[in-house]
């Protein structure tokens, strides 16, 4: 006779951490929205007190392409933050989906200003080492939750 899979009893409440770490992060996300979309009209404003024509996206205004990327790094590491932070906590463990889940997004919250600190948003075309001060700790993280995946779930 076959046995029966094991089946995974799961409750909502086990998971209340990543919940909140997947609405922190999406919390992030829009306030870099909120960011670009204050840069784009006080940039706009200036170029107009100025007599110039403001192009938002094939202009060469400094501060218009840092408030870009901002935005646009952060949507491009929601996915795999979030998805990883989600297969950890179901295949690893909640808690620690929890805390790397948390300590990634304030990573990637300091972002912009690690970044400034470091002379970006002013024309600085190389990056600066304050950013790896928030990008290395998230790559560590996501590297970090791709491998627990895997031992976990090939093992």
């Amino acid at each position: 006779a076959a046995s029966e899979p094991e089946v995974m009893s799961l409750s909502a409440e086990e998971f209340v951490g990543p919940s909140r770490v997947t609405l922190a992060y999406i919390a992030v996300y829009y306030s870099f929205v909120i960011y670009v979309a204050y840069t784009k009209f006080r940039v706009s404003f200036k170029h107009k007190a100025k007599g110039k024509k403001f192009d938002r996206y094939f202009g060469s205004d400094v501060e218009m392409k840092f408030a870009d990327r901002v935005q646009l790094n952060t949507l491009e590491h929601m996915s795999p933050t979030i998805m990883l932070m989600w297969l950890y906590a179901f295949n690893v463990d909640v808690q620690w989906a929890t805390r790397l889940g948390a300590l990634a997004t304030f990573f990637r919250f300091l972002y912009p200003f690690v970044a400034v600190a470091g002379g970006a948003g002013r024309g600085r075309r190389v990056i600066a080492f304050t950013v790896l001060a928030s990008t290395v700790p998230q790559y560590l993280i996501i590297s970090y939750f791709a491998f627990g995946i895997g031992v976990s779930v090939f093992s």
